[in-house]
C-alpha cells in the first residue's frame, strides 16, 4: 500500500471515530497533544471488552475482513471490539465478554499511531464497519469462529 493510501485511510479512520463525538474538535485537539480522545459508546456503537492475555486466541480466529474496529491496552490488559446496538442481547452468555453501556466512554488513539501504550489491532477505516456479535460470539465458542467452506453441490 502506497503512503499516501495509507495516511487516507488513516484520515478516513480518524474521521470517522472523530465523528462519533458529540464534539470532534475536542477529539482532534486531543490527539494533536498527543493524548487519548475520550469518545463515549451508545451513539453509533458499544464496546465488548475482554481480557487480552487470556482471550487474544479470538482476536485471531476472526479473519480481518470480518472485523470491526479492536483496540488494545497490554499494560491494562484489554481488547474492546466495536460492536453493534444489538450485541447486548446476542453477547449476554459470552461470559469472557463485558459489554459497556452506552455512555460508557473508550479513550482512543487515532487510528495510525499508538498513544499510552494503546493500538488499534484492527483500525477503523471510515466505513462504520463493526464486528457482528454471532461472528464475535462463535470466536469465543469453544470451536472458534470458522468461516464456511462448504460448495454448492453439483449434483442438485
Amino acid at each position: 500500500m502506497a503512503l499516501q493510501d495509507l495516511a487516507q485511510r488513516h484520515a478516513a479512520g480518524d474521521a470517522w471515530l472523530a465523528g462519533c463525538a458529540a464534539r470532534p474538535d475536542l477529539v482532534r485537539a486531543a490527539w494533536d497533544i498527543e493524548v487519548l480522545a475520550p469518545i463515549p459508546s451508545g451513539a453509533h456503537w458499544l464496546v465488548a471488552e475482554a481480557k487480552l492475555r487470556t482471550q487474544y486466541d479470538a482476536l485471531t480466529r476472526i479473519p480481518e475482513e470480518d472485523r470491526g474496529p479492536v483496540l488494545a491496552d497490554p499494560e491494562g490488559d484489554h481488547l474492546w471490539w466495536l460492536v453493534p446496538f444489538t450485541a447486548v442481547e446476542e453477547l449476554a452468555d459470552v461470559s469472557q465478554l463485558v459489554i459497556r453501556p452506552a455512555d460508557w466512554w473508550l479513550h482512543c488513539p487515532p487510528t495510525g499511531w499508538p498513544l499510552q501504550g494503546r493500538w488499534w489491532l484492527t483500525r477503523p477505516d471510515g466505513s462504520g464497519r463493526l464486528t457482528e456479535p454471532a461472528v464475535l460470539a462463535a470466536a469465543f465458542g469453544p470451536d472458534g469462529y470458522r468461516v464456511s467452506r462448504r460448495q454448492p453441490d453439483d449434483n442438485n
